[in-house]
């Protein structure tokens, strides 16, 4: 019998995929000015927010992978322009879905040690550090939610069951 988070961490990796395609879709509709306004949040902007989710993302799939990469700082603004940083993000969810359809019991087994953003080294177990990885996602695209109740565009649903559910079957009359 599969593990059975390893099918839950892989439906988590499409939800991901589709929460953040609907995100940049309606962020999208912003103008620059808006999106890279400073706002009353940790991330300072929309698009800053957008930014570090990426960050993490990228530090924690290297993580995952047995690398390490080199910290540009939490907060960097590694894309300026927004179609790059979406086309970006787009990859990089490829990325993400890729490594989840690949996962397998024994990963999840593991401890990985690293080195955090303040240097100290760490040793935790996958598991705990996969739900970290979604829970940072979540937490950060929560944040852009609020954001966006703060201009002229409605923030999309990002309810996981209506995100997942199959397109309801239209009955006829």
């Amino acid at each position: 019998m599969t593990h059975p988070l390893i099918s839950h961490f892989q439906m988590i990796a499409q939800y991901n995929v589709l929460a953040n395609r609907k995100l940049y879709e309606v962020c999208a509709v912003l103008s620059d000015d808006e999106r890279q306004q400073i706002r009353p949040a940790f991330f300072k902007s929309i698009h800053g927010t957008l930014n570090h989710i990426l960050i993490g993302d990228r530090i924690w799939i290297t993580r995952f992978q047995g690398l390490e990469i080199p910290s540009t700082g939490l907060n960097a603004i590694l894309y300026e322009d927004f179609l790059e940083l979406r086309q970006v993000r787009e990859a990089e969810d490829q990325k993400i879905l890729d490594f989840f359809a690949d996962l397998d019991e024994n990963f999840l087994t593991q401890n990985i040690q690293y080195r955090n953003n303040a240097g100290n080294i760490h040793v935790d177990p996958v598991e705990l550090l996969i739900t970290h990885f979604f829970n940072h996602q979540t937490h950060h695209r929560g944040q852009i939610h609020d954001l966006l109740t703060q201009t002229s565009v409605k923030p999309p649903s990002l309810d996981m069951h209506r995100i997942l559910r199959p397109d309801p079957v239209e009955t006829p009359r």
